[in-house]
């Protein structure tokens, strides 16, 4: 991320409220998580001190956590997913619980590091799904800045494209294909794919990708 003076710099683990309400609203948020953390923790049955060295985090961070006290990154999240054998999702539980739907005003997702983020490349993750068989991700992918090296992403399920702005050349697998605004790309998220060549600045898409959550 790229600031108005020209500094480069990683976006902050919760830029914004995710929901796009109050700094209330995000505090609640916070002390959600925290108890769905406990609460896995507890069920368990471990310390503090054995979570923190499974997951790599400071015991110090993981009881600010616990207390609802800082906003945990995505990166700090999956780690104590996977040291606690839950999916993320699990850990928003408690605050989706209360809600039928989640609405996110413009400008105003999930600001997050994926693997490959780097300055100028921007994701946003718009909502997710707690509960139910099916997992689905939309992000809102922003790229500004010309690059040598792309990250080439593989996982689970199926990812759907839908382009916004500007023109870019996508893999998958050993195909690539030049998308422009209106354009489309469906495919099997298993095989190799990602932005190839960024042919028109600034490149801005639609990805949504579901997967089973027990795969």
């Amino acid at each position: 991320m790229t600031d108005k003076h020209g500094d480069t710099r990683a976006p902050p683990a919760l830029e914004q409220d995710p929901h796009g309400v109050s700094d209330a609203e995000g505090r609640r948020l916070e002390r959600s998580i925290g108890r769905e953390v406990r609460a896995c923790r507890e069920k368990l049955g471990i310390t503090i001190s054995e979570l923190a060295k499974a997951s790599r985090i400071s015991a110090g961070m993981l009881s600010k956590i616990e207390n609802g006290q800082t906003s945990p990154s995505l990166s700090t999240l999956q780690a104590l997913a996977r040291a606690l054998n839950v999916p993320v999702t699990a850990l928003f539980k408690g605050f989706d619980e209360e809600r039928d739907a989640v609405h996110v005003k413009a400008g105003q997702g999930l600001t997050i590091e994926r693997r490959g983020t780097r300055a100028g490349h921007q994701y946003q993750l718009l909502g997710h799904t707690p509960n139910g068989p099916l997992v689905v991700e939309p992000y809102l992918i922003k790229l500004t800045e010309k690059s040598d090296v792309f990250p080439i992403f593989q996982h689970a399920g199926l990812e759907f494209i839908y382009m916004l702005e500007g023109e870019v050349v996508y893999r998958h697998g050993a195909q690539t294909y030049t998308l422009r605004p209106g354009d489309s790309l469906y495919f099997d998220a298993d095989a190799p794919h990602g932005p190839e060549e960024l042919k028109q600045l600034p490149i801005t898409f639609l990805s949504v990708i579901t997967y089973n959550r027990h795969s």
